[in-house]
């Protein structure tokens, strides 16, 4: 029966490493973690490799764009000792996760779609000034409002719904009624650095900002979404680096299509690693015969 030719080339260091312009030392590296095979060594101790530990060696790039160097590490060490479930557990997880960035980004797309345009810029309130329905320095900060006067009607709003602007800045009895949660989910929401009230100087209490209330709306659709507190502070923290909502529009279609790179580079892997693993059932089947033959 004849020999796999795989098992007749003999590769070095250096052909492994040129073509994808990596050192030597990172392929030594590479096998001695489990991402390649363990080579074969000649009489002198020298390591030598065969085109499976190029193809292993092209199939570890492939993945390292959509799955990140610890799953594609996970998965090729898997594969090479023929624990295939395993990996194919691991592109699981990366697709799952693929899957969660994708209902995320449509979460924060429809949140911002709902926060609308708001209310127009007040300025700054000077210190001890509190808005109506703010309760006197020495009352609890979480008090119901006190009613307004009535205004005047105002005509019919359009059909559907409408983002209810909340004026700022605001403090957090206020804001807590408009937002229908309690005063104390805000001081959670703030513990959890989602929002930043600032303090009047003079009374003490809680001050919200244009900022802080957007974030504070943003913070509700999302926990209304079913976000967990922890997913939410990146987003929020995106909001605050971009300067506010406009610019984080822009910042959001390069994260979709960050995320469809990532999509397609899955894919790409995906052949890639289907290749090998044909090719290594081919060498394993080879041997079997040469084993039985001998």
């Amino acid at each position: 029966m004849g020999k796999n030719p795989q098992n007749r080339v003999r590769l070095r260091p250096v052909d492994l490493a040129r073509p994808h312009g990596l050192s030597t030392q990172a392929v030594r590296n590479y096998e001695e973690a489990g991402i390649l095979p363990a080579a074969a060594r000649t009489e002198s101790g020298y390591r030598t490799y065969s085109p499976l530990h190029a193809q292993a060696l092209d199939t570890f790039l492939a993945l390292l764009p959509g799955h990140g160097h610890p799953t594609a590490t996970g998965i090729m060490r898997a594969v090479n000792r023929g624990a295939d479930g395993e990996a194919f557990r691991l592109i699981d997880e990366s697709h799952a996760q693929l899957l969660e960035d994708r209902r995320t980004l449509s979460a924060v797309e429809n949140a911002l779609r709902d926060l609308g345009s708001g209310a127009p810029k007040p300025r700054d309130p000077a210190p001890g000034t509190l808005p109506p329905g703010t309760p006197a320095p020495g009352e609890p900060e979480s008090r119901p409002p006190a009613p307004a006067a009535p205004a005047p009607a105002a005509p019919a709003p359009p059909e559907g719904p409408t983002p209810t602007p909340i004026p700022a800045p605001t403090f957090i009895g206020p804001l807590a009624d408009r937002l229908s949660v309690r005063p104390a989910t805000l001081r959670k929401w703030e513990a959890a650095g989602l929002v930043r009230p600032r303090r009047d100087p003079l009374t003490g209490y809680r001050v919200y900002g244009e900022a802080e209330v957007r974030n504070a709306r943003l913070v509700h659709q999302l926990r209304r979404g079913g976000y967990l507190l922890e997913q939410i502070a990146p987003l929020v923290d995106q909001v605050r680096a971009a300067g506010g909502l406009e610019p984080l529009e822009a910042a959001l279609g390069d994260w979709r299509s960050r995320l469809a790179t990532r999509g397609r580079a899955l894919l790409t892997g995906a052949v890639k690693l289907d290749a090998y693993l044909n090719e290594q059932e081919r060498e394993r089947q080879s041997r079997g015969v040469l084993r039985i033959s001998s």
